[in-house]
Formats: structure tokens, C-alpha cells, sequence
């Protein structure tokens, strides 16, 4: 059958890979600025999409910078508690059961708002959607499957004094440490923040993931942080392989222990290795990716934003989203930045399906893998039951468009 974009969008489906402060409604964003006196190059949409939120930019640094006007407006819990509950929202309305949306608490945090302020706040959204989209009668009498949620926290590779209050004091305070020890305290005490959310306050924290460029911030500067996320039973993710070469990938998984990779554009790029030791560089990419494919790593992939940063992806076919699927890889599709890249979960699957010639039982394998490889914060056995749910679903779905 013919798989068209309505089809895919009453598709349960997830996205593994959300960030909050890249995924504001332009419109809030707007409202909230001229609340908080906080100057944007433009105060309306379509002058947003012209200065800030383009459709191509240069770079991943150019792609970065709307950043800085997202953040400007989540400084309090009730903004942050306001854009968390109408990203669920967005993604109800488009068919996505499950996301799993990830913030740097650190990026909001300072002056009274401490970091569990502000995981507390996302949580109070995202909950608030999830209750009035649960009562609905087709949900009550287990016609459709719930919608769930899981909070993922963000440290960062970098920053500086300039990135928020918070970095601001920290790096104040440690005026005399190195560099790579500061990043590696305040990954520490994102993480100790993470697991206090879940196990004192009851909060759907699932896991941790380390954002922020790559070249010259290794990961093992981060590793005493992640090693107490795995003494805490939190899931591991990381963003590697995004503008730097396979071994950042590499070592993400065996310094840090992900189990899951973000991006991972440049898993087949032997031409990017940097590392002067590696000197068979295409048997180092087959042996990654038979690694990867070994331990059912999962790859988020974010089709539209990963054209928009990487310059040499010229065409959705010239994605290694193909090579991943070839080499049997899981996979996750996933909107990374659904302002930022002007994009929902829907236009990313019909994308692929379009680029690559995905059949139906393609699509449905990418679903499960979101499904099965999410970290749900509930217990196993209620995973196991929310999945066959979810395809359950999927099935009638598909049966009712035949």
C-alpha cells in the first residue's frame, strides 16, 4: 500500500530525541519575550523564520544560535511548566505516543530556580498534557494507547561564564581549576540533580545526555558523572559523531557506556578519523558499526537537522540513514529540534520513507525500535505490555486505511 503523510502521522509513533529549548511554539516564544523584556530580532513569526528559525543555515554554529533567544525565556518554572506542556501537545496532535524530551537544567537554573526547579516544571507540563490526553474515553477503554513521557537530563561538553547564571557561579567559584575539570563537576551535579528528581521526588528522570562540540571536549571528562548515572540505574545517551569523527562515537560508548547514540552522522566517514593511532580507517568504521549492530545501540537519527548542519549533505539521499539501515543497525527517527529545524516527527518518517524507499514493514520496524529501545519509565513488564499495545494500534491503524 501506499504509504502517504496522513498515514503516517495516526501512526503511533515516538521521538527519542527532543530537545525542549529547540522546540518552542515561535508564536509563545514571542509572547513570552515581550513579557520578559527580552529583545528578539523579530517579534513576529514570519520575521522569526527569516532571522532566527531559517529553512537552511550556514552551520551547526549558525543553526545553534536561536538557542540563545529560547533560553532567554525559560527562566522561571511557570514559562518552562508552559512550553513542556505544549510541546506534548504539538506531538498528541501529530500521533506520537512516547517522547522523551531532554534540556540542560543548568542552562535555566540561577538565582532562585534551582535545577530540580526546573525538572520539577517540565515534569508539571508534560504531566498536565498527559492527564487530559489519558482520560479521553478511547484511552480509558484501551481503544488507543496512552501517551507517556520520560525527562531526559543534559550536561554539557562546554561552557563558559556567558551561558547562564548558573555557569556564571561555577565557573567563578572554580576560577582555578582546569577547564576539563569544571565541565567534568558540573556533569557531576547535573547527574546528582537527575537522580534526586527520581528517587526523592518521584520524578520520570530516565536518563542523562552529554550535548555540546565535540572536537577538543572529549568524553572522558564526563565519564565519573556517568559512571554514577549507571550506579543509579539512569539510561546513558550521548551526543557523538555529529561534527566530529567515528571514534567520538567510539568512545562515547566505551568511556561512557551509551546505549544509545545521538546523530552519529559520521559513523561511516573513515576520511574524518583524527586519531593518528587508528591506521586501518575503514576497518575501524566496519568493526564500529558491527559493535554497534552487536550490542542493538541505538542511533537517533535527525534527518532534517543533520542536513541543515552537516555542508556536505547536499541531498536526503546522501544521508547515512541508508548505510544504517543496510548494516541492520536500530534505529530511531527523531525531530532533534522541531522550531529550530521546522519539523515534526510525521515529516521526518514520510522523509525517509521518500529518500530510501521505505516499505511499510520498515516503517513499522522504525516504530518498534523507538518503542522498545525508549527509556520508559516504568517497569519492564509495563513496557512489554505498552508496546504490544502501541502495535496493536499500529496494525488496526494500517488495516483501517487498506
Amino acid at each position: 500500500m501506499k504509504i502517504t503523510r496522513d498515514l503516517i502521522e495516526k501512526l503511533p509513533k515516538t521521538d527519542l530525541h527532543l530537545h525542549l529549548d529547540g522546540s518552542i511554539r515561535m508564536e509563545t516564544l514571542i509572547e513570552l519575550a515581550k513579557d520578559g523584556s527580552v529583545e528578539l530580532p523579530s517579534y513576529t513569526v514570519e520575521g522569526l523564520k527569516e532571522t532566527v528559525f531559517k529553512s537552511n543555515y550556514k552551520d551547526l554554529d549558525d543553526y545553534l544560535k536561536g538557542f540563545g533567544y529560547t533560553c532567554a525565556v525559560m527562566r522561571n518554572k511557570e514559562n518552562i511548566e508552559r512550553i513542556s506542556y505544549e510541546l506534548a501537545l504539538d506531538n498528541q496532535n501529530e500521533g506520537v505516543r512516547y517522547i522523551e524530551v531532554r534540556y540542560a537544567p543548568q542552562l535555566h537554573a540561577g538565582g532562585r530556580m534551582t535545577m530540580l526547579d526546573t525538572i520539577e516544571a517540565v515534569n508539571n507540563g508534560l504531566g498536565r498534557a498527559k492527564h487530559e490526553f489519558n482520560i479521553r474515553e478511547a484511552v480509558v477503554s484501551g481503544k488507543e494507547p496512552p501517551f507517556e513521557y520520560g525527562i531526559i537530563a543534559c550536561a554539557m561538553r562546554y561552557f563558559n561564564k556567558y551561558f547562564s547564571d548558573y555557569f556564571s557561579d561555577i565557573v567563578s567559584v572554580h576560577s582555578y581549576s582546569p577547564e576539563d575539570k569544571i565541565f567534568g563537576l558540573a556533569s557531576l551535579e547535573v547527574v546528582g540533580a537527575a537522580v534526586q528528581a527520581r528517587r526523592e521526588m518521584g520524578l520520570p528522570v530516565v536518563g542523562v545526555d552529554l550535548a555540546g562540540p565535540e572536537k577538543g571536549n572529549p568524553p572522558i571528562h564526563h565519564r565519573e558523572a556517568y559512571m554514577l548515572a549507571q550506579r543509579n540505574f539512569l539510561n546513558k545517551t550521548v551526543h557523538a559523531g555529529e561534527a566530529y569523527g567515528p571514534e567520538s562515537i567510539f568512545q562515547a560508548i566505551t568511556e561512557l557506556g551509551a546505549g544509545r547514540i545521538g546523530h552519529g552522522t559520521s559513523l561511516f566517514k573513515p576520511e574524518t578519523i583524527s586519531d593518528p593511532s587508528i591506521l586501518d580507517r575503514d576497518r575501524y568504521v566496519n568493526d564500529l558499526v558491527q559493535f554497534i549492530a552487536n550490542r542493538r545501540i541505538t542511533i537517533e537519527v535527525c534527518i532534517t537537522s543533520n542536513m541543515q548542519t552537516d555542508p556536505e549533505l547536499l541531498r536526503l539521499e546522501d544521508h547515512p540513514f541508508r548505510k544504517m539501515l543496510d548494516n541492520k543497525l536500530s534505529c530511531s527517527i527523531c525531530t532533534d529540534n522541531r522550531t529550530v529545524s521546522h519539523t515534526t516527527v510525521t515529516d521526518e518518517v514520510f522523509k525517509a520513507v521518500n529518500a530510501f524507499g521505505l516499505s511499510l514493514n520498515d516503517v513499522k520496524t522504525l516504530m518498534v525500535y523507538g518503542f522498545k529501545r525508549s527509556f520508559f519509565p516504568h517497569a519492564y513488564r509495563e513496557k512489554r505490555a505498552y508496546v504490544r499495545q502501541c502495535m496493536d494500534y499500529f496494525e488496526r491503524i494500517v488495516d483501517n486505511s487498506i
